[in-house]
């Protein structure tokens, strides 16, 4: 039977979807704004077969022109095309009776102090936390938090406006920097409201998988290669993460508890998270696939294809028809990310012909060309220039490729 499957303003690894479900012959609606901050790659045009141009930002346009299309011919799953349309995929799977997620998991994995609430709740172990909206309320906040701290906007996405600090004044220069911001993702401002929380030292990681018939099963740990705080940039992802088997078991089964808690019954998630003091402890959680091409990784590591996976989980077909599980094909893999390193712009990056010829190179992609402008400050995904994946034999040679990618390409400033 052939499936008719919507994605709503897809981006970046929600793209899969699309890429995954074409390959099945099966039918794909877009949902996509098609102006302003709000344009689905030529790719994805060229490859769905039918675009609804609605605005993707209200819920109520949005909803009428999807059931308008579901009574011609019917959609039988739903699903986000990135962060922010979580929300629209759980309402428009409830309009059409289709699987999908419930309005309070919904809230809980939007907004982040709802989700540190809901995980303490179930007797997990999560930094301190507040919420700010004026500049008045901060030095409060900060005294009850404590420094090193967290600022970060309390639905936001892609490590945008994250940052560290380690003072008042710190603190104050980051909440009034959240306020002042102007740029839109997605159309979409930035809220008032702020979290203020605690630091958490330790290595970063995230547990990546899916949530069937209510079970919740973890399929890759990833190792997190961050750049220097107080930004949080991601550099880098090692999947699976080089960890000992007591340990990776022992993140995996917070994730699954963390999953629970916050009530994500179907679908993707994505659970970002530190090991602090030898216990694992929630950065935060996401009812989506992971970014930074994590899904390809655990693809080629497990063979488990996670868009395919929940597409069955959603439509109801066979999972080996839909063709969710394939073979591995390396024992470990990784991305390295290259920024230009606060430059304004970049002329070249020098060794790039040569490492990506490399035969454990898998693909190497310039992600900003030469001579366009780049953020200088390096504070979010924007940032990044190009991005390499690769192979390895053991999660630890993955590490040290990752090491050797930054060394043999210079990025050479204009």
């Amino acid at each position: 039977m052939p499936y008719r499957v919507l994605v709503v303003q897809p981006a970046f690894s929600a793209n899969a979807y699309i890429a995954h479900a074409r390959s099945l012959d099966w039918d794909v609606v877009v949902a996509s704004y098609e102006a302003e901050g709000r344009r689905v790659a030529e790719s994805v045009r060229s490859a769905a077969t039918e675009m609804i141009m609605t605005d993707t930002n209200s819920g109520d346009v949005l909803e009428a022109a999807v059931v308008q299309s579901h009574q011609r011919n019917a959609i039988h799953a739903v699903v986000a095309g990135g962060e922010y349309y979580v929300p629209a995929a759980a309402r428009l799977s409830a309009r059409l009776g289709l699987p999908g997620l419930a309005g309070t998991a919904v809230d809980q994995v939007r907004h982040k102090a709802r989700m540190l609430e809901a995980v303490a709740a179930a007797g997990l172990h999560v930094p301190r936390f507040t919420v700010v909206r004026e500049l008045a309320e901060l030095d409060a906040a900060c005294a009850y938090v404590g420094f090193p701290a967290v600022i970060k906007p309390v639905d936001s996405g892609g490590s945008v406006h994250v940052s560290r600090v380690d003072s008042f004044e710190e603190a104050r220069r980051a909440v009034s920097a959240i306020h002042a911001e102007e740029g839109l993702e997605f159309d979409r401002p930035l809220t008032a409201d702020v979290m203020v929380e605690q630091y958490v030292a330790g290595t970063e990681y995230s547990a990546d998988g899916y949530v069937s018939s209510g079970e919740v099963t973890v399929v890759a740990v990833t190792r997190k290669l961050l750049g220097p705080e107080p930004r949080f940039l991601e550099l880098g992802h090692l999947t699976p993460a080089p960890l000992d088997e007591a340990v990776r078991h022992e993140l995996a089964s917070y994730a699954v508890d963390v999953v629970k808690a916050v009530g994500i019954t179907t679908g993707p998630f994505h659970c970002e998270l530190r090991l602090s003091e030898g216990r694992p402890v929630l950065i935060e959680v996401a009812a989506r696939l992971p970014g930074g091409k994590i899904t390809e990784l655990m693809e080629m590591v497990t063979g488990l294809r996670l868009p395919g996976k929940v597409l069955a989980d959603i439509t109801g077909a066979d999972p080996r028809s839909a063709a969710a599980h394939g073979e591995p094909v390396a024992k470990a893999t990784g991305i390295r990310f290259l920024t230009a390193g606060g430059a304004g712009s970049y002329a070249r990056l020098e060794g790039w012909d040569e490492l990506t010829s490399e035969p454990w190179v898998v693909g190497g992609h310039v992600l900003i060309e030469p001579g366009a402008g780049i953020k200088t400050d390096e504070t979010d995904y924007s940032c990044r220039i190009a991005a390499v994946v690769f192979t390895a034999d053991s999660p630890e040679e993955a590490l040290e490729r990752w090491s050797e990618i930054g060394d043999r390409v210079r990025v050479v400033s204009t």
